[in-house]
């Protein structure tokens, strides 16, 4: 059995397979997923799992160099806007990197995610809470 603490086999594949610039998206129950990217779907009912709960064991396990959000999240759900960054604050203290962050229209941040390798979906249901992670390198 997997020792470390990301057990789902998807999201691990997923994560070992990513080259420096790679991306996947997380997101929430209702970002649109386009058919030819990966599913990975983890929702099990309406808030499970979270969003945040999710973020935070897939980057204990991928570097991260970019992240992408919509701009939207800072007017309709500051909260989840803010609680992202700051866990992207404290990612960036653990890495020992600097993390871009870049804001576009949702409208982009969906054309965006077909060049994910992978939608990780949770069971988020509080508008705009999703996330590119492009990665980075570990030396």
């Amino acid at each position: 059995m997997k020792k470390g603490i990301l057990l789902n086999a998807n999201v691990t594949s997923v994560i070992a397979k990513l080259g420096h610039t790679d991306q996947i998206t997380l997101a929430d129950a209702g970002l649109p997923i386009y058919q030819g990217t990966e599913r990975i779907d983890l929702a099990i009912t309406q808030g499970l799992p979270d969003f945040m709960s999710v973020l935070s064991v897939i980057t204990q396990e991928m570097q991260v160099e970019k992240a992408i959000l919509a701009e939207e999240i800072s007017t309709i759900n500051p909260q989840m806007e803010a609680a992202i960054l700051a866990h992207l604050q404290q990612l960036e203290v653990t890495q020992n990197n600097t993390i871009e962050i870049i804001y576009c229209s949702h409208e982009r941040f969906k054309q965006l995610t077909h060049d994910s390798k992978a939608v990780i979906r949770t069971g988020e249901c509080s508008p705009f809470a999703n996330i590119i992670l492009c990665s980075g390198v570990t030396f």
